[in-house]
């Protein structure tokens, strides 16, 4: 049975991590379904946005512990794949909206945080883990952390074990919002079609830009988007755009 399931209309997937048993850990079957999910909807070209969650109780419980004991052993297969699996979320084109709707712990977390925007229910917690269990944080996790939440947030939470509920995890940065469970999905959906609403074209290349820009000094950046600006107004929905807004503005 596949453990992702994957739900697309009006420019909009839902991609559900479906394993609750094992609390969507990132095991080899289920990173596997959850890359072809997003091949596929790459693949298609008419797909602008998706939505990540969980099923059952959890949003994603981390690696599975068979792996890292293997690479332990020295058998690192199936911890790159572990971290394989939310890179491939990191570098999708598309816009992503992680729906976090229970714990996402270690690895969980950071398939959390590779997501362009979160949302957590009043279920979620956020908890680094990987101190607790004898490992440093991997996968980029203490780089994304701090960027969300900055150093001294990151450092509670990477060294003195500190988690985050849902709310606190909105006053730090780390989600957008923080909703009643009840609230999540369709939250998370309207933020998503909002996304959609505009020429897919235009919202994929605003999301490169933002990432690009991060290694970028201000001299760049300007001269980047002022390119990408000049290629927005050649498009005829932005032309049409301009042009009612000029005939409700007279």
């Amino acid at each position: 049975m596949p453990l992702v399931r994957v739900e697309a209309e009006d420019g909009v997937a839902r991609v559900t991590l479906d394993d609750p048993a094992r609390r969507n850990i990132l095991s080899g079957p289920l990173v596997g379904d959850l890359t072809a999910a997003f091949d596929e909807l790459e693949a298609h070209g008419d797909v602008t946005a998706v939505v990540l969650t969980g099923a059952g109780p959890a949003f994603c419980a981390g690696a599975d512990l068979a792996d890292l004991l293997a690479a332990a052993d020295g058998d690192l297969t199936g911890l790159h794949r572990v971290y394989g699996g939310f890179d491939r979320v990191r570098r999708s084109p598309l816009v992503t909206v992680a729906a976090v709707n229970g714990p996402a712990v270690g690895a969980g977390l950071n398939l959390a945080l590779v997501c362009d925007v979160r949302v957590a229910g009043a279920s979620a917690w956020f908890d680094c883990r990987f101190p607790a269990i004898g490992l440093h944080p991997s996968g980029g996790h203490l780089r994304m952390l701090q960027e969300l939440v900055g150093p001294q947030t990151a450092a509670a939470m990477a060294l003195c074990r500190r988690r985050l509920d849902a709310a606190s995890a909105q006053v730090a940065g780390l989600v957008l919002e923080a909703t009643a469970d009840d609230d999540l999905l369709p939250a998370a959906d309207a933020l998503a079609r909002a996304a959609a609403a505009a020429p897919r074209e235009l919202v994929l290349l605003t999301k490169r830009s933002l990432h690009e820009e991060r290694t970028l000094t201000a001299e760049q950046a300007i001269a980047v988007e002022q390119e990408r600006q000049l290629w927005s107004l050649q498009l005829p929905s932005t032309e049409a755009g301009l042009r009612a807004a000029a005939r409700t503005a007279r």
